[in-house]
């Protein structure tokens, strides 16, 4: 079993890159089931229901979120009825939307998705650990395969997450900082893990904002509006593989595939070179 997860895709050159590459990875990886976070993909803050149908209908099979699911008024109907789209599992049960779905492999697989929030220099929310507890006794008996997306800013926070699950779940994946790391491994008990994936989309920017409003910004300390970059575009991801008799994953590959290259979108000019 191979699951594909794309890091924060960040607007429109983020969503450009999910649709001229997603269908290549997943026939390249044999990918069974397409997980991404998506909470920035209507220009850089927040999602719409218009995206959300996008993003779908491109071959992703789950959608994860974090605090800026929010960012735009038209996702909070959304949420309440697109099973597919999930937000932090450990806000307030009376919070719009739910924290977990399970999805069904074309062998009939079936993977429970689970996403969580940190708490440090983060909004106040229920302790991820605890719901991370409940919500796993609540998956185990109807998942062969359990994937968390731990959307938190402290690097301390993730990898504890991903002690204290090791065994328990076939994946932790890190997201919300928009920065990769060079930390993906196997704990000793079989689950796969990396502190973040990545951001897929302006790489020539400050997490994905204009790098000159950021750096003004720094400089002056006055408010200023922030706009989503447009070049070198990026899909940060990772491939996980999970032998489904013990549910361990035995395989996480990190992806960083670039497609723009300093200019406008060419997007038939990109390639999967980069996976040789």
């Amino acid at each position: 079993m191979k699951l594909v997860y794309i890091g924060d895709i960040f607007g429109k050159p983020g969503r450009m890159v999910v649709q001229r590459l997603l269908g290549e990875i997943v026939q390249h990886y044999g990918a069974d089931v397409c997980i991404a976070n998506c909470e920035n993909a209507a220009g850089g803050a927040g999602v719409t229901p218009a995206i959300i149908d996008e993003l779908l209908k491109s071959g992703i099979n789950v959608l994860t979120s974090g605090n800026h699911v929010w960012d735009k008024k038209e996702v909070f109907e959304c949420i309440s009825h697109e099973t597919r789209l999930l937000r932090p599992a450990n806000y307030p049960e009376d919070v719009p939307g739910r924290g977990s779905h399970v999805v069904v492999a074309p062998d009939g697989t079936r993977i429970g998705v689970l996403n969580l929030m940190g708490r440090v220099f983060m909004s106040t929310v229920d302790c991820p650990f605890r719901k991370a507890d409940e919500e796993i006794e609540r998956l185990r008996p109807q998942c062969e395969v359990i994937f968390v997306d731990m959307h938190a800013e402290a690097t301390s926070e993730k990898i504890a997450m991903g002690w204290y699950l090791d065994g328990r779940v076939s994946a932790v994946v890190g997201s919300h900082t928009h920065v990769q790391t060079a930390d993906e491994r196997i704990l000793p008990r079989g689950t796969a893990y990396i502190t973040d994936v990545g951001m897929t989309g302006p790489y020539d920017s400050v997490i994905g904002i204009q790098k000159e409003i950021v750096i003004e910004k720094f400089l002056s300390q006055m408010p200023k509006r922030f706009e989503a970059a447009k070049k070198d575009a990026v899909l940060a991801g990772v491939v996980v593989t999970v032998e489904l008799s013990t549910g361990r994953a035995t395989n996480i590959r990190r992806l960083l595939i670039p497609l723009l290259n300093g200019r406008e979108p060419d997007l038939e000019s990109a390639s999967l070179a980069s996976l040789a």
